[in-house]
C-alpha cells in the first residue's frame, strides 16, 4: 500500500456499533459507496430494547444511530427519522426511526432491504449491514460461572467475562461477509469494547471472513475510560489478545490511539498516537482528525 491514500482504496469496511460506527463513518463519507459499516445487532436497552421485548426481532439502535450520522443533508426525512417522543405516554421515549425500521420488519421486508430502503429516503451513500439478520443477544460468563444475558447487564460487570458469546449462534448477513472478502482496508471500533466491538467479532463467518482476508486491519481506541467497569479495566495489549482470539489469529496492523494512551506495550504493530478529541466532546473522535489519522495509517503501512 505504498503512499496509498483513503481516496485510492476501492472499498473500506468498519465494524462496530452506535456512536463509534457512525463516528468512523462519517469521517469517511467522501468515500460515498466505497464505505461499508458492518453493524452490531445486540443492543437491549432503550427504545430499542423496548421494541425486541414487545414484537422481538433484530436490535435496531446501533443502525439508526450510524444512519443519523451519515445524513449530510438535513430534510422532513432526516427529522423524522431522528424524532423522538416526549410526554410520559406509551410512545414516549421511543425513536421514529427505530419504529420505521421495525414497520419493514413487520412488512417482511429483509432487514438488509429496509435499511436500503431507509438509506435512499436519507440520501446516504455508504452501505449499512447488520451482522446478522436472525434476532441475537451478547450472554456472558462471569468470574463465578454465573451467567450474565443482555448488553446493559454485561456492561455493569465489575470484572472482565471468562466468556463471551452470542444466544443463538447465528449466521452473519451474507453480504457483511462479503464486504469484508472484497476489502481494501477493514476499520474495528471505537466503541464500547465488549457489547459494541466484540458480537460483531464472535460470528462465526465474520471470524472467518477477517482470518482470510489480506485486507489492511487498523483498530481504533476509544478516547475517553469506558463507563463499563469490565472494559474500563482492559489495557490495549489486552483489547487485541482478546480480539485476535475470537478472531483465531493475529490481523490487525495498526493502531489509532489518542495523545493519552498508553502505548508503550504494543510491539510489531504501526501505532499512529495523535489528537483525535472533538471540540465538543472530548471522548468523541474529531471527524476531521480522525480522518488524518486514518491517513497516517495507511502511510505507514507502506
Amino acid at each position: 500500500m505504498r503512499n496509498r491514500s483513503l481516496a485510492d482504496l476501492d472499498r473500506v469496511v468498519a465494524l462496530g456499533g452506535g456512536h463509534g460506527l457512525g463516528r468512523v463513518m462519517s469521517s469517511l463519507s467522501s468515500l460515498g459507496s466505497r464505505l461499508t459499516g458492518i453493524v452490531t445487532t445486540t443492543d437491549n436497552g432503550g427504545s430499542t430494547g423496548r421494541i425486541r421485548r414487545s414484537e422481538g426481532g433484530i436490535a435496531w439502535g446501533d443502525m439508526r444511530n450510524c444512519l443519523n450520522q451519515l445524513i449530510t443533508e438535513p430534510s422532513v426525512a432526516s427529522a423524522m427519522f431522528e424524532y423522538r417522543f416526549a410526554g410520559n405516554g406509551e410512545l414516549a421515549g421511543h425513536n421514529l426511526g427505530n419504529l420505521m425500521l421495525k414497520a419493514l420488519d413487520h412488512l417482511s421486508v429483509r432487514p438488509l432491504e429496509a435499511i436500503n430502503l431507509i438509506r435512499n429516503l436519507l440520501k446516504v451513500d455508504a452501505f449499512l449491514i447488520p451482522m446478522s439478520e436472525q434476532p441475537v443477544d451478547l450472554v456472558a460468563v462471569d468470574d463465578e460461572g454465573n451467567t450474565v444475558y443482555g448488553e446493559t447487564a454485561i456492561d455493569q460487570m465489575k470484572q472482565p467475562p471468562q466468556e463471551l458469546m452470542l444466544l443463538p449462534r447465528v449466521a452473519a448477513t451474507r453480504e457483511a461477509a462479503e464486504a469484508i472478502n472484497e476489502a481494501d482496508l477493514i476499520l474495528i471500533g471505537p466503541g464500547s469494547f465488549y457489547t459494541s466491538l466484540m458480537p460483531v467479532l464472535l460470528i462465526a463467518e465474520i471470524a472467518q471472513a477477517l482470518r482470510r482476508t489480506p485486507a489492511t486491519m487498523v483498530f481504533i481506541d476509544n478516547l475517553g475510560k469506558e463507563l463499563s467497569p469490565a472494559a474500563a479495566s482492559l489495557t490495549l495489549a489486552d483489547k487485541l489478545d482478546i480480539m485476535e482470539h475470537a478472531i483465531g489469529k493475529k490481523v490487525i496492523d495498526a493502531l489509532v490511539v489518542g495523545p493519552h494512551a498508553n502505548a508503550a506495550a504494543i510491539k510489531q504493530r504501526i501505532v499512529v498516537q495523535e489528537p483525535l478529541e472533538a471540540g465538543d466532546i472530548t471522548y468523541r473522535h474529531d471527524r476531521h482528525l480522525l480522518h488524518i489519522a486514518l491517513e497516517h495509517a495507511i502511510q505507514a503501512m507502506g
